[in-house]
């Protein structure tokens, strides 16, 4: 029901308003109209001001206050990883921690300590070779990381003796019209 329903229904009992009068259902339903607005604004702001449910310029305004933008393809991603962003604070340098915000933030890397005091290794489990985009994921790494940390990128790539394992024969790479960089990246189990 609109505004000019809720005003009218309240009025009616009063008999100042009839309904056939046009002056003053016009105003009725001006008034109405008014308040109808201001009910979408409102409703508009209640959901843009919660990063759980922002959508549009919500999600524009918290991620404006980051130096980089989080690499998130869609909506729910981007809530995921400025709420990743938003949980850091004076105690969020553990590796757990770290490793929870890089996550959040859409970047599928792994943070380890090497044994060596201030330095770390950054990872790529799920990620054969060198990850796409990754001046910008390297950009966002060191962003999270503490700035005094010397960070070491390893990289893995297939075996030889990984490859000859899954794949039987040369006829088999043509088939797949597997190129060198696929060849390379090949990790799936199961597809050879």
């Amino acid at each position: 029901m609109s505004y000019a329903g809720y005003i009218w229904a309240l009025l009616e009992p009063l008999g100042i308003y009839r309904k056939n009068g046009t002056f003053q259902m016009g105003e009725l339903h001006a008034q109405g109209e008014a308040l109808d607005g201001v009910e979408a604004r409102l409703e508009e702001l209640e959901r843009e001001m919660c990063l759980a449910t922002a959508g549009d310029w919500g999600l524009e305004q918290v991620a404006g206050l980051f130096r980089r933008r989080p690499v998130a393809p869609t909506t729910e991603r981007l809530r995921a990883a400025l709420a990743a962003l938003l949980r850091i604070g004076g105690d969020s340098f553990t590796l757990e921690a770290l490793n929870d915000t890089i996550a959040g933030c859409g970047v599928h890397a792994l943070v380890q300590e090497n044994g060596v005091p201030n330095e770390v290794v950054v990872t790529f489990p799920m990620v054969p070779g060198i990850p796409k985009g990754f001046e910008e994921i390297r950009e966002i790494i060191e962003d999270i990381l503490p700035a005094h940390l010397l960070i070491t990128y390893n990289f893995w790539y297939v075996t030889w003796e990984e490859l000859e394992r899954r794949i039987s024969s040369w006829q088999e790479i043509e088939e797949r019209s597997l190129d060198w960089e696929g060849l390379e990246t090949l990790v799936l189990d199961g597809e050879a």
